[in-house]
């Protein structure tokens, strides 16, 4: 689960620095689409890890994947989100089950449609975020 509070390591490293009050300082959707950003990149990684048989670094990147989606499943607003929020919590779990899939069977295909799933996401994240910044001016 990400923390409000500055992380130990960042004392002294000026880009975990930068890079901790970006986050802390991100709109909502921004803060999302650079989650689902992530989810992306750990997949990938993950995948490649599994074809190059480099399980630890799957396993690594898969439990971060895991890790995110968990995060992205506590900051559902299930009060105000209704059937939405209900949708996407069952969304993240199913895809949450492939990633443990993929990681216990060591089959990477299981993480095919799961890398699709966020991708198409985080793209309907990005178009809307531009269309609000449009009408906002």
């Amino acid at each position: 689960m990400m923390n409000k509070f500055p992380d130990s390591q960042v004392y002294g490293n000026p880009q975990k620095a930068y890079q901790q009050t970006a986050i802390q300082a991100a709109p909502p959707e921004k803060l999302l689409i650079m989650l689902y950003s992530a989810v992306i990149k750990y997949l990938h990684q993950g995948k490649l890890a599994i074809q190059e048989k480099q399980y630890d670094l799957a396993n690594n990147s898969l439990c971060k994947v895991q890790d995110i989606i968990t995060e992205l499943n506590y900051s559902l607003n299930m009060e105000k989100g209704g059937q939405i929020a209900t949708n996407l919590r069952s969304l993240y779990d199913f895809y949450d089950g492939e990633v443990v899939k993929a990681n216990l069977k060591k089959d990477h295909s299981y993480l095919l449609p799961v890398i699709e799933f966020f991708e198409t996401f985080r793209d309907i994240w990005i178009e809307a975020a531009r269309i609000v910044r449009m009408g906002a001016k």
